[in-house]
């Protein structure tokens, strides 16, 4: 299968999404950078360090063939020329379930090379309570 050309971390995270609500092992991979430095944290889980590790754990996760319900909400984007760093609150739940998974808070990083965007590193961890989920500094005033 050749990957395909992701021109923009946008569209690499479109598609990174995509293959987590279908469970799609290959889709999966095919947004992943072929470096070995590539990481990924699941929520819980250790940090996982190369395409062989970070292909298992997809491998591990998408057994059973799950459908999901995925919700992405605050997304905040960092984007320069050759990387980009997304920040993003994932509400992940069964396909048919009608209650929302408890949010995780998700950074996934992506670099640009000669075949386009790729994602190097997705980390998801779970969200403290609620009412904390975005702290942000408080507006100045010029006086």
């Amino acid at each position: 299968m050749q990957k395909p050309i992701f021109t923009s971390a946008r569209d690499v995270e479109a598609a990174f999404y995509e293959a987590l609500a279908h469970s799609d092992l290959e889709a999966m991979m095919a947004v992943w950078s072929e470096d070995e430095e590539v990481i990924c944290v699941h929520p819980g889980g250790p940090r996982l360090q190369g395409l062989t590790a970070v292909r298992e754990s997809w491998r591990e996760l998408f057994d059973g063939n799950p459908r999901l319900d995925i919700r992405i909400t605050q997304g905040v984007a960092q984007n320069f020329m050759m990387v980009a760093v997304h920040s993003v609150l994932e509400f992940i739940s069964l396909e048919g379930d009608e209650q929302l998974g408890p949010p995780m808070i998700a950074t996934n990083i992506y670099s640009r090379g000669p075949d386009g965007w790729r994602m190097v590193m997705h980390h998801a961890s779970p969200a403290p309570e609620e009412r904390s989920l975005m702290v942000q500094d408080a507006p100045r005033t010029v006086h």
